[in-house]
């Protein structure tokens, strides 16, 4: 079965990159980007503000896809993710829901902390981080 999430790549005015520590599986421990399942009925657009509010407490004005990319899930089932672009607009960065953590990254951070296999390498695939 193929399971539609979202992610939103939120960069801040100093170029940072918002990630979540995941603090249930899957990846449970490694950082990745705020997301998650789109509920029945809603749209992606929704699902991505929905998502960032409940794992980081900020409020986000979602842009265009960056970008799409297929993640095995349990059960032999597939995680479509489709990832967008987003802007805060409010709200103030405390972790929530699944999340352990969650903070601004530099890319000093992003080369040393523990992401979900492949992220950075997608990510610079879609020219999506500051070089």
């Amino acid at each position: 079965m193929r399971v539609n999430c979202v992610g939103a790549i939120v960069l801040d005015g100093a170029r940072r990159l918002l990630l979540v520590q995941r603090g249930h599986p899957p990846s449970a421990g490694l950082w990745s980007l705020p997301g998650g399942r789109v509920e029945p009925g809603e749209s992606d657009a929704a699902a991505v503000r929905r998502e960032v509010r409940e794992e980081t407490g900020l409020e986000v004005a979602v842009g265009p896809l960056a970008g799409t990319v297929d993640l095995p899930a349990p059960g032999g089932d597939t995680y479509v993710v489709r990832d967008y672009l987003a802007t805060v607009t409010g709200g103030t960065l405390t972790p929530g829901d699944d999340a352990a953590d969650a903070r601004w990254c530099t890319p000093e951070d992003l080369s040393r902390l523990p992401l979900t296999p492949g992220l950075l390498d997608i990510l610079r695939s879609w020219r999506v981080l500051p070089e």
